[in-house]
C-alpha cells in the first residue's frame, strides 16, 4: 500500500458524517450527490439554493484542501479526455439506472439500513473488486 493516510481518512470520513448529518437534520434531505445534482436542474427554486450550495462546497473543499496544504492535487492517469468522459457517461447512466450514486447508497442509504442500498453497495463494491483483479492480474495494465 503506498498511499495509506489513516488519519485523513478518518478526518475525512468524519466530516463526511458530520455534512450528512447537518443537511439532514437542517434541511431532512439526504446528501445523495446525483439526487442533489438532478434536483438542481428539476427543482423548485426554493430548493435551489441549498442544492447548489452544496454542489459548490464540494468542489471548493479541493481548493481549500490544497490552499492549506503543501500538497498539490494532480491527476494521474494515462487515458485521454475522450475516455474519461464516456466513463463519466457511463457512471451518470448507472446512477439513473440504481437510483442514486454510490455516496447516496453507501453512506446514507446504508446508516438507514436500506435494503436497496445495501444491496446496491454489495453489487458496485464487488464489480470494482472483479475490474481491479481484471485490470491488474489478468491484463497486467496496471
Amino acid at each position: 500500500m503506498e498511499n495509506f493516510t489513516p488519519i485523513s481518512s478518518i478526518l475525512g470520513g468524519m466530516l463526511i458524517g458530520i455534512s450528512i448529518a447537518i443537511l439532514l437534520f437542517f434541511n431532512g434531505r439526504m446528501a445523495g450527490i446525483s439526487s442533489i445534482m438532478n434536483g438542481l436542474l428539476n427543482s423548485p427554486k426554493n430548493e435551489m439554493f441549498w442544492r447548489l450550495t452544496f454542489l459548490i462546497g464540494l468542489i471548493l473543499g479541493a481548493f481549500i484542501f490544497q490552499a492549506l496544504t503543501e500538497k498539490t492535487i494532480t491527476p494521474s492517469h494515462p487515458h485521454s479526455l475522450w475516455l474519461m468522459s464516456i466513463g463519466g457517461f457511463l457512471v451518470g447512466i448507472g446512477t439513473r439506472l440504481g437510483s442514486g450514486c454510490t455516496s447516496g447508497h453507501g453512506i446514507c442509504g446504508i446508516a438507514n439500513l436500506s435494503k436497496r442500498s445495501i444491496y446496491a453497495t454489495l453489487t458496485f463494491m464487488s464489480a470494482g473488486v472483479i475490474t481491479v483483479y481484471f485490470i491488474k492480474h489478468i491484463q497486467g495494465l496496471a
